[in-house]
């Protein structure tokens, strides 16, 4: 098949492009609902909000076109010049960018603001593809890995200068598309485990376990550690035998100290804790190394590394964090009840979403959105808006719209005969589903709120091009999809 005489309209997948433009209209009424005044009726008015978002969905037809016009094998071959391109635009930002809300992410053009960091996830994606399509590439060998981990981290370090963290943790998603590709899901285990530990750590770390001389949060961490190394250390070689000899060695001589530290003399078993893992990891490396089994010792680096990250986690909540993350992580935990200030927006969100029962008030009959009680309600807490208005249903209806439109491009994604193509599609439905979690999450108030938008639903024309565009290469590609690049 000769790539010039590919009819796009004829191979163009019209399921998602019906989809992605139902989720548009359906933010253009929130916006509607959440940004008109209570005696408002303009809403074409260029003026308003829901005018200028009116132009940008306009917009994304133009953007949309352009970007199906190019040709899949452009896209290949450019990957690298868009990737670097975007790096140093984000270089620039950093020093260029007016101060924003405490960050320097958006360039001022003339009477259009843009923010960088929402473009630079499709050529991230792109290159990500390229590279991971060479015929030497594999997924199993450390080296492959960290060189296309790079890709995604290198984006994330510069949008964080900016004090975007919100936007850097995005390309966190990249994780899920190298896991797709082979990727030992050991390393998606690690990021779990320091997830875990990191909350423990916060929330039970000032609690005392009871008149003991340590707290909660560290001896709990500890042990899971311990329960953790021993089960991976059986796992490694199908070992039940040495799994058992673990656990009664690791969590059987902290229950004797425990014990010994309740009934007899207190002192801090944590540190006997520690003793017992390193103790552990000591073993686990001789037997590696005697018997030839490599495995062993990235369970004993897991443990003692483990240890390391527990006891670091308090330097980076007080001293790296800032004031606001600090207090807004508090919030999520619970460890601050401060409904007027950082859980403000969430409260004021979960009242919104109650009051709009079953079936909702109506379109533009919010008393919640309507008064503005909810900050950032046609942005980040859109959400809050479909609640009240549309009610339960509502809600439900769109969120089937996002499910209907991630199963649609992973059934996509699978159907390309290239390892360019499947990573790029990929990469797209990982960020799609990573700003659709955290962005419902933190409306709810069960994920902190980072603010970043709901994909082609939040008012912004960063956002609505960035994903336009992304989505729209992806269909490019997948309509050549049985052409050789």
């Amino acid at each position: 098949m000769e790539r010039r005489n590919v009819n796009i309209l004829a191979k163009l997948d019209w399921l998602t492009v019906l989809l992605c433009f139902a989720l548009m209209v359906c933010g253009w009424f929130s916006i509607c609902g959440a940004s008109a005044d209570v005696d408002s009726t303009d809403l074409l008015s260029f003026a308003t909000r829901p005018g200028k978002q009116m132009v940008w969905i306009i917009c994304t037809f133009v953007i949309g076109a352009v970007m199906l016009s190019l040709t899949a094998n452009f896209y290949n071959s450019y990957s690298y010049i868009f990737y670097f391109a975007f790096l140093l635009l984000l270089l620039v930002t950093i020093f260029v960018a007016e101060e924003t809300k405490g960050s320097r992410s958006w360039l001022h053009l003339g009477p259009v603001s843009l923010q960088p960091a929402e473009f630079a996830k499709f050529a991230t994606a792109l290159a990500l593809a390229k590279y991971m399509d060479r015929y030497e590439f594999n997924s199993q060998r450390m080296g492959d890995l960290i060189k296309a981990a790079a890709f995604f981290m290198i984006p994330c370090l510069l949008i964080i200068c900016q004090n975007e963290t919100g936007s850097a943790l995005v390309y966190v998603a990249f994780l899920l598309v190298l896991y797709r590709e082979g990727m030992s899901g050991f390393v998606l285990f690690l990021a779990f485990c320091a997830i875990l530990f990191f909350i423990l750590g916060i929330k039970f770390g000032q609690v005392p376990f009871g008149s003991q001389p340590f707290s909660v949060g560290t001896w709990l961490v500890l042990t899971i550690i311990q329960i953790m190394t021993a089960i991976l250390a059986g796992m490694v070689k199908r070992d039940r035998i040495l799994q058992r000899i673990l656990l009664c060695a690791g969590v059987g001589g902290m229950l004797l100290g425990l014990a010994f530290s309740i009934a007899v003399i207190p002192f801090k078993v944590t540190w006997l804790q520690i003793v017992l893992i390193v103790a552990t990891g000591i073993f686990l490396i001789f037997r590696a190394l005697k018997d030839m089994i490599r495995p062993y010792i990235l369970v004993a680096a897991f443990s003692i590394c483990s240890v390391g990250y527990l006891f670091s986690v308090d330097y980076v909540f007080n001293d790296i964090l800032r004031d606001h993350q600090r207090t807004r992580i508090n919030v999520i935990l619970g460890l601050e009840d401060d409904p007027h200030g950082a859980g403000y927006n969430v409260n004021q969100s979960k009242i919104a979403i109650g009051s709009g029962g079953l079936t909702g008030k109506g379109f533009m009959k919010g008393t919640q959105t309507k008064l503005k009680y909810v900050p950032e309600q046609d942005t980040d807490f859109i959400f809050c808006t479909v609640g009240e208005e549309q009610g339960f249903k509502g809600s439900v209806f769109v969120l089937l719209l996002y499910a209907s439109l991630l199963l649609r491009l992973l059934f996509l994604a699978e159907r390309q005969s290239s390892v360019f193509g499947r990573v790029y599609g990929y990469s797209v439905v990982c960020i799609l589903f990573f700003h659709l979690f955290i962005n419902i999450g933190m409306v709810l108030g069960i994920t902190p709120v980072i603010g970043i938008p709901l994909p082609f639903f939040s008012y912004g024309g960063s956002s609505l091009w960035g994903f336009t565009i992304l989505l729209s290469v992806f269909l490019r590609i997948d309509c050549e999809r049985q052409v050789s690049y």
